[in-house]
């Protein structure tokens, strides 16, 4: 049994230690770049799934010893080791398994017919995973507010270069620390206290800096305490997703990562309603600005729920598996699917995978290998232009700005707050439709689609305040906010949901988690810069102007995602492989001739072939492994 479950090291290709005692494979020992080359393909195709080409029998055997090894369970564990093996190999195909019960059967058939069909305990996870979320998108949002009452109670409420400088300074504290110091603590703060402790320290973090927040009595210390919210919701961001990655079945796990997105856009909307809620709070005879302070607090409540119930939900087995705790695993397996053979499936296809990614190294470093290797360097530019140009759309300006512009537009105060609700209200309600559009209409299509409209809406709302004020104020008011709410349903099936999902699918597996790390800082350095700057563009540009600063940013995203973003909807693993071998210069080129057929198809109605990337068979990979195919497998593991 020991030598068959050691089997999975002989798939691929074969690793010696070198005298440094690295890792290093075989067809790489004479550093040649094609053996190199072939040894990536290969250890990526290991990783899409472990298990193939594996008999059943060898597969029971597998099963078997992985619980004899790790002490796991009883005897009917070991059974549900022995069939979960089989299984793990691939979850489609019940009729080919003999020996299962009819209990079990109807489990995994129902499983397969109706993905939410699962757990209550999964649930609360999903629960505990959208509060998160909303507390992300809360922090975020009720500083919008806030600003208009403290910037004048601290003195930098001016147009002097001074005061905005500041306050774009204060308001963009938290980003900053994101970006430097908070996403970079992720993997330490993980490896110490696991998923959930994580997620409970920096809710924690979170909800202690908002209380500290209303206690401040100076912008600098506004600033610290902003500057410590950060810690809070840098290695958030990053850890919650890989929690609900870790515990949920592959079926749903993909709508998972959609939904952080829709639920930060609740938690925005939840944050506008602060503000207007308390807005009319009157001060007492001892405390000034006491409705500013109850709105940025306010933000700590979604923090307290989710420590309140972190500890209800299961450790991820994945994390505990990292430690050497198998059987552990397997019981936090056990509490999220309905049966001990779905747990065995999940767990020991998990544990296969892990021993793959520690077992095969390239030997060198893996942010080398992003930015050398020609195939992760294309998955690294397009994803991080997806990342930059969430920022440099201009959606965070009004995130954190609105009722700032509201009030440039000559709104009173109570209605630049209902009009900022508004914004919020249209952004998660938006969001919504992602889910499906995202599958069905593409990555790229929706960015191609929606960064035009973006840029035009933001040039309408700039050139809106050209409207004279005093003879045509209702008009200008109006324009202003259909301009602004016009780019907010366009964003948020967009350029919201996009970047994200594009960056965790993009890089190969075995880089995965350090691409999405360097994505992950990118997106928050980027917000850091949009919130310091603005308030200073806008003194200096004017609303026009800055405004239409963005605006033309993002024409520029659509001929950065036209040239160098390659569609991954719908591929594989294997796929990916392909989409992202294809040389930049031949997409960019791809890229240019879509133009004359958009045109010629969809505005002089001509019955025009669509322009094609590359003729099937002429991207091929290392002997038969990677051979292009005329349709994707639907059953591969991913």
């Amino acid at each position: 049994m020991a030598e068959q479950h050691e089997k999975l090291a002989d798939q691929g290709p074969k690793v010696y230690d070198n005298q440094d005692g690295s890792v290093a494979s075989s067809s790489t020992q004479n550093a040649s770049p094609i053996a190199d080359e072939r040894a990536r393909r290969e250890l990526n195709a290991k990783l899409a799934n472990p298990l193939s080409g594996y008999t059943h029998h060898e597969l029971e055997e597998m099963g078997e010893a992985y619980v004899r090894k790790y002490q796991v369970g009883e005897e009917e564990d070991i059974q549900a080791f022995r069939k979960g093996a089989i299984l793990a190999q691939n979850p489609n195909k019940l009729d080919a398994i003999t020996g299962i019960t009819d209990e079990d059967k109807a489990i995994l058939t129902r499983e397969l017919k109706n993905r939410w069909a699962q757990p209550r305990l999964l649930y609360l996870v999903i629960v505990l995973c959208s509060v998160c979320a909303a507390v992300q998108g809360m922090d975020e949002t009720v500083v919008n507010g806030a600003q208009i009452f403290y910037s004048k109670q601290f003195g930098i409420g001016g147009t002097d270069s001074r005061s905005t400088w500041l306050v774009g300074l204060t308001n963009s504290a938290p980003y900053l620390c994101c970006a430097l110091i908070g996403c970079w603590l992720t993997v330490p703060l993980n490896h110490k206290f696991g998923r959930r402790g994580t997620i409970f320290i920096t809710c924690l973090i979170s909800a202690i800096a908002c209380f500290w927040q209303g206690f401040v009595n100076t912008w600098w210390h506004l600033f610290i305490a902003r500057f410590c919210l950060g810690f809070g919701i840098g290695p958030k961001s990053a850890t919650v997703p890989i929690y609900a990655a870790e515990t949920t079945p592959p079926g749903i796990r993909g709508a998972l990562v959609m939904q952080w997105q829709m639920w930060t856009a609740f938690g925005i909307m939840l944050g506008y309603i602060a503000d207007i809620a308390f807005y009319n709070i009157q001060d007492t005879p001892n405390i000034q600005g006491l409705n500013w302070r109850l709105m940025v607090a306010s933000a700590m409540i979604p923090a307290v729920i989710v420590c309140c119930f972190v500890f209800m939900v299961p450790e991820s087995p994945r994390w505990y598996m990292s430690k050497g705790r198998h059987a552990k695993a397997y019981k936090s397996m056990c509490r999220l699917r309905f049966s001990k053979l779905q747990a065995a499936r999940d767990v020991f296809y998990m544990h296969t995978l892990l021993e793959a990614e520690s077992g095969l190294r390239l030997g060198q470093n893996k942010m080398k290998e992003l930015v050398v290797v020609p195939r992760n360097r294309r998955a690294l530019v397009a994803s991080e232009i997806c990342m930059f140009m969430q920022q440099f759309c201009g959606v965070n300006v009004i995130a954190y700005y609105s009722s700032e512009i509201f009030l440039q537009a000559k709104f009173s105060e109570i209605s630049a707050l209902s009009a900022s609700l508004g914004f919020g209200i249209i952004n998660f309600l938006f969001a919504i439709p992602a889910v499906h559009t995202i599958d069905t209409f593409g990555r790229r299509n929706l960015l191609l689609t929606t960064f035009p409209l973006m840029g035009l809406f933001l040039f309408f709302t700039g050139f809106s305040f050209w409207i004279p004020d005093e003879t045509h104020h209702t008009a200008r008011v109006a324009c202003i906010a259909a301009g602004i709410y016009l780019f907010g349903i366009v964003y948020s099936p967009g350029a919201g949901p996009v970047p994200f999902t594009y960056s965790a699918e993009a890089y190969p597996l075995y880089v995965r988690a350090y691409g999405m790390s360097l994505a992950t800082a990118t997106t928050w350095f980027f917000n850091f810069v949009l919130s310091i700057t603005w308030p200073s563009l806008l003194h200096v540009f004017q609303p026009q102007g800055a405004f239409g600063w963005y605006g033309a940013w993002n024409f520029i995203g659509f001929f950065l995602v036209l040239f160098f973003l390659p569609e991954t909807k719908g591929k594989t693993l294997e796929e990916l492989d392909q989409v992202f071998s294809v040389p930049t210069r031949q997409h960019a080129a791809y890229g240019a001739r879509q133009i004359p057929y958009f045109f010629k198809r969809y505005i002089l109605r001509q019955d025009v072939p669509p322009a094609r990337l590359h003729e099937l068979g002429e991207v091929e990979y290392h002997e038969s492994t990677f051979v292009m195919e005329a349709e994707p497998d639907a059953e591969k593991r991913v």
